[in-house]
């Protein structure tokens, strides 16, 4: 037996190997014991260096990230929130483009929106809203001064007007273009600039900035997809523009010379130029000789407000006749018929229904009076070159009551003007216009004339009927009376100008005018015209000489 003496922490003795062998685990042991004095003089330090460090705690991942894989529909929302955003953003704060368009400066600019179409903003004279296209961006036109330079050098050389609405459409080319590459340009950049700042990845961040250029392409797609060159036919002014409707022009025009967007939109800047040039007053709308241009009213119910209103619209729109659907009074007493004395002074000749609140003696008051033409039982006249047939309504409900003939009561009125009507055609005096104040009497005239008219329902409303027949319901010119205190928001005053053709007194057009109600002072015309008056439009098939339905009794 061989004894090794071991002095630690010296060394270790060494057994030499040829004298005995080792097996190889007692040699391993014996390493690492070799090795022990080392390992523990460097002891100390390794220890001093992890005190400097601290303690050792595992990798904390991101909280976005966490959420990231734990709910993957949290990532994708969070995703979509922060290129909307940030898209939106871009838009806001670069995405505007200032763009000479003929004698003004215009700002060009693209905005977020649930409806798409077109504002056009001319300050302070108000606003015009176009239908142009169904997107989730509105394309925003702000005219922000007119440039005396170039407004004096049209003043100098008036033959250049000639060529403004050419320069103008030119503009407007030019503009939209500018405006298409910087939205693009503001959304990529606002979308990855937030999603930089959110996610601190560039990754993640180009990833918003892409996904922000294909919605914005997206969104052009659908406009293009969707858009109305027509659209500028039937605007809705607000505001001061509200009693400037030569912008569209008149009824004939509108028809024939309005082709495509960029030159209608043209049109409407240039005219807008002209605005700018009269400080104090607008200009008025400009009859057309062969337009007839007619007031419709209905429902005033004792307002004495409408008398001024109907008297503004007569002179500013040069009515050649009014025409009341009835209701005209509330409650249809002698002591009302004060009321009507304002017809005699409206310096235009006066139709006139009975309407379920107006009393016999209601009408025959009016039929003493001069310029007022009553119809009743289908009697025709002709009155400003056209020619009308009226039934007063069979009920008189002043307390508001049902009565007991009910619409059972209103059909049969409305077979007694069908009658007529065909009795007038077959004369060869055909009817224009029909007029009862209930729209279910007014829908018996259906294929006997082009157009009839009606109120009751007190908003306006209007649609073709099955036989070809227009009904053209009116709203409350009174304002519904003192009804309108009733609800919890005040009726608004409607009313409209009916545009008809001179030689074939047919309806080209019409306005709808609709005023604030009680206490307010809002304003708004919508121009409006029949299908078959639309560029490119087949010819109507409205009755006009021959009758698209089969006769029906006149139940008289």
């Amino acid at each position: 037996m061989v004894r090794a003496r071991v002095s630690l922490p010296k060394r270790i003795v060494s057994i030499p190997k040829h004298v005995i062998p080792v097996p190889k685990h007692i040699a391993s042991v014996t390493n690492r014991l070799t090795s022990l004095p080392k390992r523990v003089a460097g002891l100390p330090r390794r220890l001093a260096s992890a005190a400097k460090r601290g303690p050792k705690t595992p990798r904390a991942l991101p909280a976005l990230e966490l959420a990231d894989r734990s709910r993957p529909w949290a990532r994708a929302l969070g995703l979509t929130a922060v290129v909307l955003v940030g898209a939106w953003l871009g838009l806001l704060i670069v995405g505007n483009v200032r763009a000479p368009v003929g004698p003004m400066n215009t700002t060009m600019t693209l905005r977020p929106s649930l409806t798409g179409g077109t504002k056009i903003n001319v300050s302070p004279l108000g606003a015009l809203t176009l239908d142009s296209h169904v997107a989730p961006v509105r394309l925003d036109v702000n005219v922000d001064q007119l440039d005396p330079l170039r407004s004096q050098a049209l003043l100098d050389h008036p033959e250049r007007l000639s060529g403004l609405q050419d320069e103008v459409s030119r503009d407007v080319e030019h503009g939209t273009i500018d405006l298409a590459v910087r939205s693009c340009v503001a959304v990529v950049a606002g979308a990855t600039a937030l999603g930089l700042a959110v996610y601190r990845r560039p990754r993640r961040a180009l990833t918003a900035g892409g996904l922000a250029l294909a919605l914005l392409a997206a969104s052009g797609t659908t406009a293009y997809a969707t858009w109305s060159p027509k659209s500028v036919l039937e605007p809705k002014f607000s505001g001061l523009l509200s009693s400037a409707p030569s912008l569209v022009g008149n009824a004939r025009s509108i028809v024939t010379e309005f082709d495509v967007y960029q030159k209608e939109l043209a049109r409407l800047v240039t005219n807008v130029t002209k605005l700018y040039d009269v400080t104090s007053t607008l200009p008025a709308y400009q009859p057309d000789p062969t337009t007839l241009r007619v007031l419709h009213v209905s429902d005033i119910h004792l307002n004495p407000a409408s008398w001024k209103i109907i008297a503004s619209l007569v002179e500013q729109y040069k009515v050649n006749v009014i025409v009341d659907s009835g209701d005209t009074m509330d409650h249809g007493t002698a002591a009302e018929n004060g009321f009507l004395d304002p017809i005699a002074n409206l310096g235009v000749p006066y139709v006139w229904v009975r309407g379920n609140h107006d009393s016999r003696v209601t009408q025959r008051y009016l039929e003493r009076l001069k310029n007022v033409h009553v119809l009743d039982d289908g009697r025709a006249r002709t009155v400003a070159g056209l020619r009308f047939a009226g039934i007063g309504d069979p009920q008189f409900t002043p307390d508001r009551s049902a009565a007991p003939g009910g619409d059972r009561a209103e059909q049969l009125a409305g077979d007694r003007l069908a009658s007529a009507l065909r009795d007038q055609r077959a004369a060869g005096t055909p009817v224009d216009v029909a007029i009862a104040h209930e729209p279910s009497a007014a829908r018996e005239t259906d294929g006997e004339v082009p157009l009839v008219l009606a109120g009751h329902l007190h908003h306006e409303q209007t649609e073709v009927m099955r036989y070809g027949t227009r009904l053209r319901v009116e709203g409350s010119t009174g304002g519904s009376g003192l009804r309108a205190v009733e609800g919890r928001y005040p009726d608004p005053i409607e009313a409209s100008i009916l545009y008809f053709d001179r030689d074939s007194r047919r309806l080209q057009a019409w306005d709808e005018i609709k005023l604030g109600g009680l206490g307010l002072t809002t304003a708004e015309v919508s121009r409006h015209l029949p299908e078959e008056n639309l560029p490119g439009a087949s010819p109507s098939t409205t009755p006009s000489g021959t009758s698209a339905r089969t006769p029906t009794p006149s139940g008289s």
